[in-house]
């Protein structure tokens, strides 16, 4: 017989809440999204840098090479995925009616699908 201990109950009991929720992976998500972006965003100067003065066939060669383009797709869903999370997050602080709370996050997430996808078939446009 396996006993089952649940800290969030007890937790989530002790200070009156009902049901104990926890926003850690949510704050996990922000803090791999941020170094992962530190990392892509000093890639992406390091390639606008080196196309400085460079014609518009030199920029779309450099795009269609597929390590190049793999890394601006990583840098648009990932800084995408960033700001959502992020702009969550002040939306959950400051606005205080829940249905237009809601309502906002999820047009939020909504345009980045649509943001992502326009500029993601972009790229691959430019690599086919």
């Amino acid at each position: 017989m396996k006993i089952k201990i649940s800290w969030k109950k007890p937790f989530g009991k002790s200070l009156g809440v009902d049901s104990f929720k926890s926003g850690f992976p949510h704050w996990w998500h922000q803090r791999i999204s941020a170094v992962l972006m530190i990392i892509l965003v000093s890639w992406m100067i390091y390639l606008l840098t080196s196309l400085s003065g460079a014609n518009y066939v030199t920029a779309i060669g450099v795009v269609s090479n597929p390590v190049n383009a793999s890394l601006v797709i990583l840098f648009v869903a990932i800084g995408l995925w960033h700001a959502t999370l992020g702009l969550q997050v002040v939306l959950e602080d400051y606005v205080s009616n829940e249905s237009l709370r809601m309502a906002a996050i999820n047009f939020i997430k909504f345009l980045a699908i649509i943001i992502g996808a326009i500029a993601i078939s972009s790229v691959l446009m430019v690599v086919l």
